[in-house]
């Protein structure tokens, strides 16, 4: 999405009309129009290797098991917080002091 967005820039620098006034800047804004859409190009074809791949997974393994930990650690806070919101809403009493310390 990034390299998209970098390509879209570039095009919308060509549509300028500064560029019609000034020969450098249409210069430099076709220079930089080229290197984005290679570096796009370049960011496409490494998307469809690893893809290719057996998904990302097979490349980043680690990267999956992260994602499943911070799932489940998500997962978990907002249970906690469920709980403390729902002892926030109680009389404040010892019990529920204690237990919302806890």
């Amino acid at each position: 999405a990034m390299s998209k967005s970098a390509v879209k820039i570039s095009s919308d620098l060509l549509s300028n009309p500064l560029c019609e006034q000034e020969p450098g800047f249409l210069e430099m804004v076709t220079a930089f129009d080229t290197a984005m859409k290679r570096m796009d190009s370049f960011n496409q074809e490494k998307v469809r290797t690893a893809l290719a791949v057996d998904g990302f997974s097979s490349v980043f393994p680690s990267l999956n098991m992260a994602v499943k930990r911070r799932e489940q650690t998500l997962q978990d806070y907002k249970r906690l917080q469920s709980k403390v919101e729902k002892y926030e809403e109680k009389e404040r009493t010892g019990p529920v002091l204690a237990k919302l310390h806890q």
